[in-house]
């Protein structure tokens, strides 16, 4: 049986968290939640008060990650969740929070 090649292509995707996002322990649960999916990349804050992070790993882990960004931790408040598919050569061995 062969592996289907694009069941382990990787993607990357660029995502904003907007909302109650800052101050909440957003980046340390999102870090936590993309080791625990597989995900690879970084999460930071951003000036305006939103978090931005870039994801890479499977279709499967960044839909699944995707998911848990539009909840985030219990003391968040999601307002908006923006993505946005990049096509990036680098690959990132972990997940970091910046």
């Amino acid at each position: 049986m062969t592996e289907d090649p694009l069941a382990s292509a990787i993607e990357t995707v660029s995502v904003r968290v907007l909302g109650k996002v800052q101050g909440v322990g957003f980046r340390l649960a999102t870090v936590r939640q993309a080791r625990l999916l597989g995900v690879r990349g970084w999460v930071q804050n951003a000036s305006d008060g939103s978090v931005e992070a870039l994801l890479q790993g499977t279709a499967n882990q960044i839909d699944r990650m995707l998911a848990w960004l539009r909840e985030g931790p219990p003391a968040a408040e999601v307002r908006e969740v923006l993505s946005e598919v990049r096509y990036e050569d680098r690959r990132y061995a972990n997940f970091a929070q910046h």
